[in-house]
């Protein structure tokens, strides 16, 4: 009998227990996403402040003193230099519409050296280096050695390596390095001819909601860079380059998955599912440019078509 008013008495107390720890989830109190557009408003209002009180080191670029570094430094105007130009009336800053989420987004872009080489698409590579700052002047980021960048265009990027979309709406903007030069100790010296710039951006076109390590949820960020080099992206490797598989032409490839098979084009080797490969249903021309067959005449290249699949280069 002793045994079964314990066990009685356990089988209650788990009860309790449970009942407990559920009424404590349910008081858990659940913070809604902000609005994208109401902030997107708010953030560039932010912006807009940031640049009306803070100036660059305008002097430091006009005239370069031997080993500088051309590295772009913000601070806030007072008393000491008031005399210097707030960076929203720089004649280098422009503005550039970037549409995600059905929300259009500012972003500003202080263009200090576009830089002579290849400008790179938002779906191709890039070196840099860059600095992250948040409006309140403190870095969350900064390299000493240049990092390569991929820009695939997604929606989401949340993986190291990949660029937030605002930075590879500012870099397709700029330039990389003319030339480059391999030192004795194997590091590379790149001509002092690369882009020079920097974005501000609202936190729609960043992390939004999602906190990251040293960046509060719903942060405008700054990011200024060097971009020594380019590289055209071919991610999948089928002789297309990945900037022309944006078939809806949105400036994002990821959503762009012909056959349905849960790869983007721009990573699938046979774009259309019909068991031959993209690259044995184009001609890439020995100058560069690529031929899209359309052997049945519908309209449809035949790398898009799954009732095409002759391997037009064994031809």
């Amino acid at each position: 009998m002793r045994l079964t008013k314990l066990f009685i008495l356990m089988v209650l107390t788990s009860i309790s227990i449970i009942s407990c720890k559920k009424d404590d989830d349910d008081d858990t109190e659940v913070v809604p996403v902000r609005d994208r557009g109401e902030q997107a408003i708010e953030d560039d209002e932010a912006l807009i402040a940031y640049l009306q009180t803070h100036f660059y080191n305008e002097e430091d670029f006009q005239n370069p003193a031997e080993g500088f570094d051309y590295k772009i430094k913000f601070d806030s105007i007072d008393e000491a230099n008031a005399d210097k130009t707030p960076l929203i009336d720089s004649d280098l800053l422009s503005t550039k519409i970037v549409t995600r989420n059905e929300v259009d987004y500012t972003i500003y872009i202080l263009k200090i050296r576009e830089g002579v080489g290849a400008h790179p698409t938002f779906a191709d590579s890039t070196f840099q280096n860059y600095k992250g700052e948040l409006l309140n002047e403190i870095s969350f980021d900064n390299t000493t050695n240049p990092v390569w960048f991929d820009h695939p265009g997604t929606l989401t990027q949340a993986n190291s390596g990949l660029a937030v979309v605002a930075i590879t709406e500012a870099l397709v903007e700029f330039g990389g390095a003319s030339n480059f030069e391999v030192n004795d100790d194997n590091t590379v010296k790149f001509t002092d001819d690369y882009g020079v710039g920097a974005v501000f951006l609202p936190s729609g076109l960043a992390y939004f909601n999602n906190a990251r390590e040293n960046i509060p949820a719903y942060s405008p960020l700054i990011f200024s860079f060097q971009l020594y080099k380019v590289n055209q992206a071919d991610h999948d490797q089928d002789g297309i380059p990945s900037y022309l598989e944006d078939l809806d032409n949105d400036r994002i490839v990821s959503n762009d998955d012909s056959d349905e098979d849960t790869l983007p084009n721009f990573i699938d080797v046979d774009d259309d599912g019909d068991g031959t490969l993209t690259r044995d249903e184009i001609i890439v021309n020995e100058d560069g440019t690529i031929t899209f067959p359309d052997t049945n005449g519908n309209g449809i290249p035949n790398y898009l078509d799954e009732d095409e699949f002759e391997n037009v280069n064994a031809i």
